[in-house]
């Protein structure tokens, strides 16, 4: 069995400082302890904030116990770097998590849980002075549906599906090789509207900070009951006002909870001390990044499809906290 993390001593962690590398950030390692992988996506995207943002608060609060960020090329990629156990950890989008663990197109998974992290709403964004209003609008335009390898072109796939459209053939679908080129092709017009997830989602705050401004484009209630009707994993979810500049109203849409996943063979002792050190680091999570509110004890319990998926050392602290019985 090969172990991702390893015990370090702090002079070779003082001599490798490019040991915990954020893609542009470093985590300070000068306290010899556990090292512990953390697969995040391509820079630009919500999954490097959050895994910089959430090694940070971690890391912090336990300085014996490091997480490394590492980007990668996202969901799809970070799924089979915990199986093979290149990745201790990593962040990955509700719907590839929902195919792994189901055995949709492959064999499910025996990867675990270790927290929910944020809902995902799924929408567009165009400029405010496009034509383009509604889904139905954009058929036959370029649209940007994220990064290669990411969950969002998956999340496009079944809210598109559910109202009888094909992203590849109903659009000019472009994937990108990088989640933060999207927002400058809709801002010189490359692509009519780029798709994304969440609240506080990199992307998003881009286009609508740009000097162009932004209108966000979801599905209407008619077209969400269409798609739950045949997607019914997909769950009612609202971007709140006020969560991207100039965004006065509430957006109702749809999607699910992204996870952090642990390999299969994480020490159930490694679990309980990332749940425990995370519970106690939510409030100053939530302050530190809007989206990290939503990363809590008892929303993971909520969102994960079975409890059973639940890591079992995060399920012992649960226990003792009282959030699940």
């Amino acid at each position: 069995m090969r172990f991702a993390f390893v015990f370090l001593l702090g002079a070779v962690l003082l001599a490798s400082p490019a040991a915990a590398q954020t893609g542009g950030n470093a985590i300070p390692t000068t306290t010899p302890g556990l090292t512990i992988s953390l697969g995040t996506a391509t820079p630009g995207g919500g999954f490097p904030l959050y895994g910089n943002a959430f090694a940070q608060a971690m890391n912090a609060a336990d300085p014996q116990a490091i997480i490394a960020p590492r980007n990668t090329k996202g969901s799809n990629e970070n799924i089979p770097l915990l199986e093979k156990g290149e990745l201790d950890l990593a962040l990955v989008a509700g719907e590839p998590a929902y195919e792994a663990f189901a055995g949709i197109g492959r064999a499910p998974v025996r990867l675990k849980i270790l927290t929910a992290i944020y809902s995902n709403p799924g929408m567009f964004v165009v400029r405010a002075d496009s034509p383009y209003k509604t889904i139905r609008d954009l058929v036959g335009q370029p649209v940007a549906f994220g990064a290669k390898g990411s969950g969002l072109p998956i999340l496009a796939r079944y809210v598109l599906d559910g109202l009888g459209l094909k992203q590849d053939e109903d659009f000019k679908a472009v994937y990108l090789d990088r989640a933060g080129d999207g927002p400058a092709m809709v801002e010189d017009g490359r692509v009519a509207a780029l798709w994304g997830a969440g609240i506080g989602w990199p992307g998003f705050a881009a286009v609508a900070s740009s000097a162009s401004g932004a209108r966000f484009i979801a599905p209407d209630s008619e077209e969400i009951a269409r798609i739950r009707a045949k997607h019914a994993f997909l769950k009612p979810l609202t971007v709140p006002a006020g969560s991207y500049p100039n965004q006065s109203e509430p957006i109702a849409s749809l999607g699910s909870w992204s996870f952090v996943l642990t390999r299969e063979d994480l020490p159930d002792d490694v679990a309980y001390r990332l749940a425990k050190t995370l519970h106690g680091v939510e409030p100053t999570f939530c302050k530190q990044l809007a989206q990290a509110c939503e990363t809590t004890a008892a929303n993971t319990v909520a969102a994960a499809p079975k409890p059973e998926l639940i890591h079992p050392g995060v399920i012992k602290y649960f226990r003792e906290i009282g959030v699940v019985k």
